[in-house]
């Protein structure tokens, strides 16, 4: 999905802006995905093949291919390698932990696309894809802001790197921005999908008073957690409320369907370049699910009009002023983070309680 590694974002994301690389147009789109967990884990990967069934009502895609909980590393390239043989001419790599295999076996099958998710390495048939999916974290930090009544909400995290640190900070902004008195207590699982593990994490926030949980994980473990306990809860991924109904307030969520969609027909029209795409809730890669009834009216017009701010660009959740656990200013007034610096982030704000470190 995205390991450690993901540090090196810093200076090398983004920074590529495509070639002259000429596509073929491919009458008949034959892609294959691979996934670093189940599709039924309800979260990371099961919003990715929620978006592969998308691509494929295009009339001009074949029935794809996915293969499940791939190891990272050099098993994924036999992976990749088995689709190739096997005819895919578009190969979605859905881990960071796929990176170098992708494009090791891209150098070998030009005449194949491959689209790699949350990397930052990029060949002339390969680009990379994410999410700014900070931008509903904040949303939903709104959400959880309001609703507290302890304010002590509880995060439960998976792995301490900049794509996490920047979606607790980014929910921390939202909760403060609208109740400074809440603080977000963090817990590291040092997993992306273990459903004990993560319900114990969850389990052990709800010990010391929170009663609102929020997660960066891809089970509904923590969801099930509050639901058991009488909490409420921000989910993460999809939209997991079956798992909650009486606790889930709403969930930053994926809409891998709409960018699926689009690169299919790049591919088909001979119009794909190579590119980094970071594409945020302007373009609907990224979104709120709908609110639970429980969400009072109030708050969700507050959090609808955020939203339609942050789609305009008048609103950017990490504008400063910003200090982080310190009380240092890390982002000065008026200052809007540039991406290699939101890719990099390695510190908390203000209003988090917890450290970095593994």
């Amino acid at each position: 999905m995205k390991k450690a590694t993901l540090l090196l974002l810093v200076t090398l994301a983004l920074c590529f802006s495509g070639n002259s690389f000429a596509v073929t147009p491919a009458k008949e789109i034959k892609a294959g995905f691979v996934y670093v967990g189940p599709v039924g884990d309800a979260g990371w990967t099961y919003a990715h093949d929620q978006g592969r069934q998308e691509m494929e009502k295009l009339s001009y895609v074949q029935p794809s291919t996915f293969i499940e909980t791939v190891p990272e590393g050099a098993e994924s390239a036999r992976v990749i390698n088995g689709l190739v043989r096997k005819g895919h001419n578009l190969i979605f790599t859905t881990s960071f932990g796929y990176m170098d295999a992708t494009i090791d076996v891209a150098k070998r099958n030009k005449d194949v696309v491959f689209m790699h998710c949350s990397g930052f390495k990029t060949a002339e048939n390969v680009g990379t894809y994410f999410g700014r999916m900070y931008e509903p974290r904040y949303l939903s930090g709104i959400v959880a802001g309001k609703m507290t009544k302890t304010n002590a909400i509880g995060y439960v995290a998976a792995f301490p790197i900049p794509e996490v640190i920047r979606g607790i900070n980014a929910f921390t902004l939202g909760v403060q921005s609208v109740n400074p008195k809440a603080e977000v207590k963090v817990v590291w699982t040092q997993t992306w999908f273990d459903p004990g593990v993560e319900r114990d994490a969850a389990d052990s926030l709800l010990d010391v008073g929170a009663d609102v949980l929020a997660m960066h994980q891809d089970a509904p473990a923590t969801m099930q957690a509050a639901e058991a306990r009488g909490a409420y809860v921000i989910g993460y991924n999809s939209d997991m409320r079956s798992f909650a109904p009486n606790a889930f307030l709403t969930a930053p969520i994926w809409n891998w369907g709409a960018l699926y969609t689009k690169l299919a027909e790049e591919v088909h029209n001979g119009t794909w370049k190579s590119e980094q795409i970071w594409s945020g809730m302007k373009d609907d890669l990224v979104r709120l699910a709908d609110f639970s009834a429980k969400v009072p009216t109030e708050v969700q017009s507050l959090v609808n009009e955020k939203a339609e701010a942050i789609k305009a660009g008048s609103l950017h959740p990490f504008s400063g002023p910003i200090k982080d656990q310190s009380g240092k200013e890390v982002i000065a007034a008026g200052h809007t983070p540039t991406d290699g610096e939101l890719l990099g982030m390695n510190y908390f704000v203000q209003g988090v309680q917890g450290t970095i470190s593994k």
